[in-house]
């Protein structure tokens, strides 16, 4: 939603500069019509520019981060979100219903650590491992296993890789669940350290 209103706020400023550009350039220099929409084009075009950066600015400051990072991050979360997105349609090619259940805890979990990550990006570096290494190993082994699983038949060597590449798929399950783990393990220490200080307030005599 933030990004959403952020988009509409940097098309508003740029529709609002060319507008006011192009009536200065035409009514008070007296520039020719085609020139003054140029003008006022170009106008709008920098300052979109101009608003996108100060918005970005913002943005890595509030997540305690430098602008660098914050686009490193932001770089990072498109290609996840592709891979995702991927990710989400090799398991639902699996027709098998005894792995529907497995597939869906699965996609959660990957999805709950991208969305942590995009509301707070400085939570990226806490889950490096999964984006740099889990998560594509999750994409190509899932695609790989679909792709064979729909083929109309199957030899014995394709059999074996089926349940090789299924028994990893889980483990793969498993890991991205102890990185989100580690991804929260910040608010979890945190949240035993406010609830000893409040039964500590609690149990205080008066």
């Amino acid at each position: 939603m933030k990004a959403f209103l952020q988009l509409i706020i940097r098309h508003t400023s740029a529709l609002s500069a060319s507008a006011i550009v192009w009536l200065i350039a035409f009514f008070t220099f007296n520039q020719g019509l085609a020139l003054s929409i140029g003008v006022g084009l170009l106008g709008g075009a920098g300052t979109f520019y101009s608003v996108k950066q100060l918005q970005i600015y913002r943005n890595a400051k509030e997540n305690g981060l430098t602008r660098k990072e914050y686009l490193f991050v932001m770089d990072n979360l498109k290609e996840a979100k592709a891979k995702i997105v991927r990710l989400q349609r090799a398991l639902f090619q699996v027709r098998q219903l005894g792995y529907a259940k497995e597939n869906f805890e699965i996609l959660r979990t990957v999805k709950k650590i991208y969305g942590n990550t995009k509301r707070q990006p400085r939570r990226f570096f806490q889950a490096e491992s999964f984006y740099y290494k889990h998560l594509d190993s999750l994409v190509e082994i899932a695609e790989r296993y679909a792709y064979l699983s729909q083929q109309p038949v199957k030899s014995k060597e394709i059999h074996e890789m089926l349940r090789d590449s299924r028994h990893t798929i889980l483990v793969l399950g498993q890991t991205v669940n102890k990185d989100l783990k580690v991804m929260l393990s910040d608010d979890v220490d945190t949240l035993h350290f406010e609830l000893d200080v409040a039964k500590k307030t609690i149990q205080k005599p008066n």
